[in-house]
């Protein structure tokens, strides 16, 4: 077995986990770098303004909904292969790696047609403002006809994490972040191609870091190692990955779920005098937090995998430090970024809005709501991660459902239409609690769970 899976077992725990969470952060912050030189060079460039910087923030929750089902499906192929690791079936692996890149490319086909033909009767129905609707149709149409090489790459990404190689998923987002930027600056301030250089920029890089993925798992030497004349389906790696991944996959569309019916309030609030700018806002804000929740993911990625491989090789005393390490740091990082994060909030709104004092404004409210708790999002996701780990898909999309989902939809169509809180700091309130509520449960069950299973273990 490759050093690096023995070392996610046997290895020092602290020292190990902080290097192998590093780079799964700064690989998020650099793809959110690249994705915010796409806002600044066609906010600062472009011929549309904050017209654009509107547009691509109005696009983002329903793009979500639709990749982020596949992101967390692709966790699922994570777990299936941690958990083969850290149980050394070699045979295993070798099924659920060539199981998975085929499921990759199905699925990322099936994104992109839906994506394309639901582009604009989606972003109608949100209520966009008739101002950016052309330009936030052209820019999702063009997202969603790349698709396909990015789920290759996060599937692709998730078994070279589950085997301990958290460094070269970064190095590969790095080379296609550079080209990204590249492409960017000639799309829109050579060609004048304004947000639909930047579209076609970012889904040349998906297929740069897809290419460099695939080519990383073709060179492994271990039970990882991808031949692309064996990619089948396996039927029992494949069950597992369903039963893994299709929960993990529901939880994280139900995020983006309620913030599209978030983001279509934003719409509705924006066209009241008083709350003008305030989409242009929310977009460039959401941006900047995106960076604040990239620790949270590193963490939670750590916990699922790390736990996947140590509670497959029965050492629940492992599972247990481990747990304990990922909360106390995601919780300590948060408090620190979400601070400087809400200190620096406008210079740094400023960096993407040059045109709108009002966008400035309310996005420096929005990330005063959510940077400054946004530790608890932290602890949350890290207790998803740690259930993932142990086995357990389908109570976090249940957790996930009934306090991100249901609480946040029935706040807006309760609380929120009381005209003394039909406000956008309400809506922002609305993560606070459901983000208190789904940590709480999730905690819980982790104890449950684990003391189960380690009974379980002792007989």
């Amino acid at each position: 077995m490759h050093k690096q899976n023995r070392g996610m077992v046997e290895g020092p725990l602290f020292s190990g986990m902080m290097f192998y969470t590093i780079p799964i952060i700064i690989s998020g912050i650099l793809q959110l770098l690249f994705n915010a030189a796409d806002l600044v060079i066609v906010g600062q460039f472009g011929q549309s303004g904050s017209n654009a910087v509107a547009a691509v923030g109005c696009t983002g929750a329903i793009s979500a909904l639709i990749i982020n089902f596949f992101i967390g499906f692709s966790a699922g192929s994570g777990v299936t292969v941690a958990h083969a690791i850290g149980a050394k079936d070699s045979d295993y692996v070798h099924k659920a790696v060539h199981t998975i890149i085929p499921l990759a490319i199905i699925g990322g086909t099936v994104i992109s047609v839906i994506g394309v033909f639901l582009a604009e009767p989606l972003l109608i129905l949100m209520d966009t403002p008739a101002e950016i609707l052309p330009l936030a149709i052209t820019y999702m149409q063009i997202i969603f006809a790349g698709t396909l090489p990015n789920v290759v790459y996060n599937f692709g990404s998730s078994v070279l994490r589950a085997a301990g190689d958290s460094k070269r998923p970064l190095y590969f987002l790095l080379i296609a972040g550079v080209i990204n930027l590249g492409l960017n600056l000639i799309f829109v301030l050579c060609l004048k191609m304004d947000i639909a250089g930047v579209a076609l920029a970012t889904i040349i890089s998906y297929l740069v870091s897809a290419v460099l993925v695939v080519f990383a798992l073709i060179k492994r030497q271990d039970d990882c190692k991808l031949n692309l004349k064996k990619i089948r389906f396996h039927p029992e790696p494949l069950k597992k990955i369903f039963r893994m991944g299709f929960p993990a996959g529901i939880q994280s569309s139900i995020f983006s779920v309620s913030n599209v019916i978030i983001q279509t309030s934003l719409n509705g609030l924006d066209a009241i005098p008083q709350y003008a700018g305030v989409v242009a806002g929310s977009a460039a804000a959401t941006n900047i937090q995106n960076f604040a929740f990239m620790t949270n993911e590193g963490f939670r990625q750590t916990a699922m995998n790390y736990i996947g491989q140590n509670s497959a090789a029965g050492r629940f005393d492992r599972v247990r430090k481990i747990s304990h390490i990922c909360f106390m740091s995601t919780a300590v990082l948060g408090v620190i970024v979400g601070i400087l994060l809400t200190i620096f909030s406008k210079p740094l709104l400023s960096i993407y809005i040059t045109d709108s004092p009002q966008a400035v404004y309310w996005g420096s409210v929005r990330m005063m709501y959510i940077c400054l708790p946004f530790f608890i999002a932290g602890l949350m996701d890290v207790t998803t991660g740690v259930l993932r780990g142990l086995g357990q898909s389908v109570f976090p999309m249940i957790a996930s459902i009934m306090g991100i989902c249901v609480l946040r939809v029935a706040w807006i169509y309760t609380i929120f239409k009381i005209p003394a809180f039909h406000t956008p700091e309400s809506l922002f309130i609305s993560y606070i609690i459901s983000w208190v509520l789904t940590f709480i449960v999730q905690y819980v069950v982790i104890k449950i769970v684990i003391n189960k299973k380690l009974r379980a273990h002792k007989r």
